[in-house]
């Protein structure tokens, strides 16, 4: 009879066992919170891609015009410089000796003015005497008081005076012309005096230097390459069947690869010349400011050039995995995993080729959901 009882109560405790087991299993799980979007058909833009390189809106090269020794380096590869910056200077002895020397021309110069000034009023004195003179003369004359002799001589006198006097303010704008002449030679040696240090044109970065200390440099030789920071624009190669529609102005989607960034920016100037090789023209892209940017930096543009029908969904729900693409599709209430195939993207929207269909409501806002959870669409 004990036995009995206890096999009775063993099957009761298995049985309440089972029940509850049954009851916790059949507890449905919450709802997750999401946000849904509706895949749609959209005119979607044919894109053209072009690759090209970064580069300075204004690069400056930096050489010599006059030939000597450099006598100091201010600067390397990779400084930045401001406006007036002193870059290079070249050892100036025989410049300063030119400058020295035109001073002197200078000097010698002006020493000739008050000589040539006394000159003139010597001239004057004499003249206005051989007029006083002559004017006696020739009152005495018409009364018969001198000789013809004295007449002639008393004239010949003024005629003397008149000719010194015009000679001696002829040297006069010889005497300036010699020191505007000298002024001009004294400023071309301090110009070219001035030569001896380069100064930075801009405010920039030092890209190149190819210059040393005791280098014998010569006018026109480069020795440093500057570029304007913060200005720059990425040039690509666009072939000549899509230029027609590549204008100066119009948006364009660019990919810098090293800064794995993309933003907008703006065409500035298509080269009106195509590349014989190429078969290919410039197109030039003004860049934002970033201090990232640097020349030499590949990147790629892309150009929307007509619109074509597409089926499209929002960044935000594509899920990637490795080589998989996929969305969670919300039917009746319920997330399930869809595989797609994904074409181009556009601004904030996946271009879908295979996998979806329109009409079909895919998340776009959930944290963390998985296959067959039940889902709540929130506002």
């Amino acid at each position: 009879m004990k036995l009995t009882t206890v096999v009775l109560s063993a099957a009761a405790l298995v049985s309440c066992g089972h029940k509850q087991v049954a009851r916790t299993e059949a507890a449905p799980a919450a709802a997750v919170a999401v946000k849904t979007s509706t895949a749609a058909v959209q005119n979607w833009p044919a894109v053209y891609e072009a690759n090209g390189t970064v580069r300075a809106r204004t690069t400056a090269t930096i050489a010599s015009r006059v030939m000597g020794y450099v006598q100091q380096v201010s600067v390397q590869a990779g400084d930045r410089i401001r406006p007036g910056q002193s870059l290079v200077t070249i050892e100036a002895r025989d410049l300063e000796a030119n400058l020295r020397r035109a001073e002197a021309g200078r000097a010698e110069a002006q020493s000739a003015l008050p000589e040539a000034e006394n000159a003139i009023a010597a001239a004057k004195a004499n003249l206005d005497l051989a007029q006083a003179t002559f004017r006696r003369i020739q009152e005495l004359a018409e009364k018969k008081s001198v000789s013809s002799q004295e007449f002639d001589e008393a004239s010949a006198r003024l005629k003397a005076a008149q000719a010194t006097y015009e000679m001696s303010r002829a040297k006069l704008p010889q005497v300036q012309s010699r020191i505007a002449q000298a002024d001009e030679e004294q400023r071309a040696a301090r110009v070219t005096l001035d030569y001896a240090g380069m100064a930075a044109p801009f405010a920039g970065v030092v890209t190149a230097r190819s210059v040393e200390p005791g280098n014998l440099v010569a006018p026109g030789a480069p020795l440093l390459t500057i570029e304007r920071e913060g200005s720059y624009r990425l040039e690509v190669e666009v072939d000549e069947s899509k230029v027609a529609a590549v204008t100066a102005g119009k948006s364009v989607k660019v990919t810098l690869d090293a800064l794995g960034r993309s933003f907008d920016a703006r065409v500035s100037e298509v080269v009106p010349a195509v590349d014989a090789a190429s078969r290919a023209y410039t197109v030039k892209i003004d860049l934002p400011p970033m201090p990232e940017i640097r020349s030499g930096l590949s990147g790629k543009a892309a150009f929307a050039l007509s619109t074509r029908p597409a089926l499209a969904i929002p960044v935000a729900a594509l899920q990637e995995h490795g080589q998989l693409q996929s969305v969670f599709v919300v039917e009746n209430g319920v997330a399930r995993t869809r595989l797609i195939t994904t074409g181009q993207r556009f601004r904030d929207a996946w271009e879908v080729l295979s996998g979806l269909s329109a009409g079909e409501s895919v998340v776009t806002g959930a944290a963390t959901l998985a296959d067959g959870a039940r889902v709540e669409v929130g506002p």
